[in-house]
């Protein structure tokens, strides 16, 4: 048994029709913690990425608004929809590696008179540019969602960073505000969350820490705050997995009024040189995928307790700005596109990762889930006129409850599942109450056999009525197909007693279950 600390939305997981038997239910009690410093949950944690990678953009999102499919300035109404009903609240564009060989003029004007560029990081197809800074910026207008823009730090200049910003936010009369209106736009949309550059310890220019902690000092120098309520969000290219040194030397190196996040990328990958079958995987290798996502627990612990080192007053966010799930590419695709299916393997990796982003809303203020359309860990996959939804969507539909909302710590011990004498905590949680005092809980059960029961009592905080919804399957390796679009989506749950403020759960083998508790 281990001891976490979590909230109170449920995800849980389910395993019947394997040939295996299920094991004996372990009971535990989840205990609720002190509220009066909790904090927000920021919706931001609930964030997406979109990069010039495969079929994300280009037969992704952008179809071209000559294309019989439904499209609002070229972008697939049906994506839109999708997006909107998960209330995302920013989308990270164009990079990823893409970022830092990308120059935001090639991608404005005319398209006529764009210059195509070859994608050398994912694939080597050449682009046309028919997608760029208007197009991307309006879409998310139409999303009503944030914008964050990856800066080009390893290929461009200081000037065409401190251009793409005055282009994008500047009211008055300027160079680049006079370029946005003969361009078709009068107004900005003044674009807040800028990142300095991305994975500037690999594929942003193999840099040195201390070397890009300067880089980023004289970037961000030029970069104006002009006519942004608040000033820029500035996030640096922080570490990958547990690189502590990276995050040490920018926290000591940058000053906190130049600096609002500091960027962590962790992905759970079992093997870089073998990652695994998308779909045709053992328990062997969701058992591993499993430990490597539990690592983001470490990870934040870790990286957070370097942060508390230089600043205690937590004035510099950790910004999770890609991770997810990474296995070999789906059979038959692009080995340069990561297309991939998404399982119930992957609503495992998602309800955890949120559940765990949520208890530790003192630090995490933002997240953003890799990749949103037909790229790794997609919400959304399409072909042609087809578009489904994917596992991993339907919990961040369930768990969107959490945006803004105030955390409820919870601790209580999990049981574990054990696999060839390994084990890992089965179960993580998170909960929150919202502004209209509702309760919500999800709970994940990862345990590839074993149903576990979980009880709390909910008198103190007033609770008189439970609903619920699950996600799980039969087996594991569960997806939803064009031709099966609805195999896994979310139920109503009644698999729990409520008696006199007293909530038990039954949490089947790796399913996802978010309750709400109401008065």
């Amino acid at each position: 048994m281990r001891t976490l600390k979590v909230y109170l939305l449920i995800a849980m997981s389910f395993f019947m029709g394997t040939g295996v038997s299920m094991g004996q239910a372990t009971k535990s009690t989840i205990e609720i913690g002190k509220m009066e410093d909790a904090p927000t949950i920021s919706k931001h944690i609930y964030g997406h990425f979109a990069e010039h990678l495969g079929r994300c953009i280009y037969e992704g999102f952008y179809v071209g608004d000559n294309s019989m499919i439904p499209n609002t300035e070229g972008v697939r109404n049906d994506i839109i929809d999708a997006l909107k009903e998960l209330q995302i609240p920013n989308l990270r564009w164009p990079g990823g590696c893409f970022a830092d060989t990308y120059h935001w003029k090639d991608g404005i004007g005319p398209q006529e008179n764009r210059p195509t560029i070859v994608n050398t990081w994912w694939g080597g197809v050449t682009e046309d540019n028919s997608f760029g800074t208007h197009n991307f910026l309006n879409l998310c207008k139409v999303l009503e969602t944030e914008p964050y823009l990856s800066g080009n730090v390893g290929s461009g200049t200081v000037q065409e960073l401190a251009d793409w910003v005055q282009y994008t936010n500047f009211k008055g009369k300027s160079p680049m505000s006079d370029l946005r209106r003969e361009n078709g736009r009068d107004e900005p949309w003044t674009v807040k969350f800028w990142g300095i550059g991305n994975e500037a310890w690999g594929c942003g220019g193999n840099m040195r820490p201390e070397y890009y902690a300067d880089i980023y000092k004289k970037y961000v120098t030029f970069m104006s705050d002009a006519d942004v309520e608040g000033g820029l969000y500035k996030i640096a290219s922080g570490a990958s997995n547990d690189d502590y040194n990276w995050t040490e030397v920018l926290m000591k190196n940058i000053p906190k009024n130049m600096l609002q996040g500091v960027a962590l990328h962790h992905y759970s990958v079992i093997d870089w040189s073998a990652k695994g079958s998308d779909v045709d995987f053992t328990e062997d290798l969701y058992f591993k995928t499993m430990k490597e996502s539990w690592l983001m627990e470490e990870l934040i612990v870790n990286h957070t307790a370097i942060m508390d080192k230089y600043d205690k007053e937590k004035q510099v966010d950790l910004i999770v700005d890609e991770w997810g799930g990474w296995y070999e590419v789906a059979e038959g695709t692009n080995p340069g596109f990561l297309y991939q299916q998404n399982t119930m393997r992957d609503a495992m990796i998602a309800g955890m990762n949120l559940n765990i982003f949520n208890n530790h809303a003192d630090r995490v203020k933002m997240a953003n889930l890799a990749q949103t359309v037909n790229v790794l860990q997609a919400v959304i996959l399409t072909d042609k006129e087809k578009m489904i939804l994917t596992p991993t969507y339907h919990v961040m539909n369930m768990y969107k409850v959490h945006q803004d909302a105030k955390l409820i710590p919870l601790s209580f011990e999990s049981p574990e599942y054990t696999y060839e004498g390994e084990s890992l905590p089965a179960i993580n949680a998170s909960a929150s109450i919202d502004d209209a005092g509702k309760i919500h809980l999800s709970i994940v059960n990862i345990d590839a056999h074993k149903e576990n029961t979980v009880t709390i009592d909910l008198n103190a905080l007033g609770v008189k009525k439970i609903t619920g919804e699950i996600l799980m399957s039969d087996k594991l390796q569960d997806h939803n197909t064009f031709d099966n679009p609805n195999k896994i989506e979310p139920k109503e749950y009644k698999g729990f007693t409520f008696k006199k403020g007293v909530l038990e759960v039954e949490l089947p083998a790796f399913s996802v279950i978010v309750l709400q508790g109401s008065k």
